[in-house]
């Protein structure tokens, strides 16, 4: 790790300070976010009875035994096997806080396949803590838990078809389907969607609790390695406000071809109000790619 008299820790703190809205919490629920003028006005959600959903726990080796929440949730009125979506939550957040407002992912679902026409799909969530769903210097590895436990564990059950399937992350979570599809690669993952992704594109401000130095960002980041998902359909949505903006407009520019990508930007910032704008528009490209016809 680089010593104080550097003269760039000073700019991370500055910075990880500034992101205490931001970045630490990776828009979490309870942290003082708040719906904006972007979201959708309740009168414009239709209500829809959402499906049934699952809701378990397992003890996880690769987060050091950890008791580890996760979920599937299942769009209303839909039988038989589904295929499947796995959603990464950000800094700060949880399986349980994907299923309750504002961010509802049941009553989302339910309206994408009952109002929309999505073809139907199931989603399932789990609880990664704030590491950045890599291995981290003490041991404890949520990407591995995702790849090594979950997936299998889901893959088995009989109400989930078998692999390709859809990834989905915001914030944190984000960055970390951009890394897990990475690794999976395209036989194992049809499409993948980071919503407002928490990138870096310099090691100094990355996130003290996702890098703690420059070799962890330099191991585990995702900027310079968008050929690691050559053949997945790959969609990136985020704020023109949004503080990860830059970062993620470089990353986006990145790609060999801008066939291999596809963005949207548009008004909103790191806040849950721009996350619910998008998130129909997230749903319907998911269900074209991963869904059951």
């Amino acid at each position: 790790m680089r010593g104080v008299g550097d003269g760039r820790i000073g700019r991370r703190t500055l910075l990880t300070a500034g992101f205490a809205g931001v970045a630490g919490v990776g828009l979490g629920v309870g942290a003082g976010l708040s719906l904006d003028a972007l979201s959708p006005a309740d009168d414009d959600l239709v209500a829809v009875r959402p499906g049934p959903v699952v809701r378990d726990t397992f003890v996880s080796a690769a987060r050091g035994g950890l008791a580890t929440r996760w979920s599937l949730i299942r769009p209303p009125d839909v039988v038989g096997p589904l295929p499947l979506v796995l959603a990464l939550h950000g800094h700060g957040g949880s399986t349980e806080a994907l299923l309750a407002e504002p961010w509802d992912l049941p009553g989302a679902l339910a309206r994408a396949v009952a109002v929309d026409g999505v073809a139907p799909f199931a989603v399932a969530t789990v609880s990664g803590g704030k590491t950045f769903w890599h291995e981290r210097p003490w041991g404890e590895d949520a990407g591995a838990m995702v790849i090594d436990e979950l997936l299998p564990m889901l893959l088995a059950r009989d109400d989930v078809l078998i692999e390709p399937i859809g990834m989905l992350g915001w914030s944190m979570g984000g960055y970390g389907v951009l890394r897990l599809a990475g690794l999976l690669g395209p036989s194992r993952v049809a499409a993948v969607v980071a919503s407002s992704p928490g990138l870096y594109d310099d090691p100094a401000l990355a996130h003290p609790n996702g890098f703690v130095d420059e070799a962890e960002y330099e191991r585990f980041s995702v900027m310079d390695r968008q050929h690691d998902l050559a053949g997945i359909p790959v969609r990136v949505d985020i704020g023109t406000e949004d503080p990860f903006y830059p970062a993620t407009r470089t990353y986006v520019d990145g790609f060999a071809s801008q066939a291999d990508v596809e963005s949207h930007y548009s008004e909103g910032g790191h806040e849950i109000g721009y996350t619910r704008r998008v998130m129909p528009g997230e749903l319907a490209w998911l269900g074209e790619r991963v869904g059951r016809e």
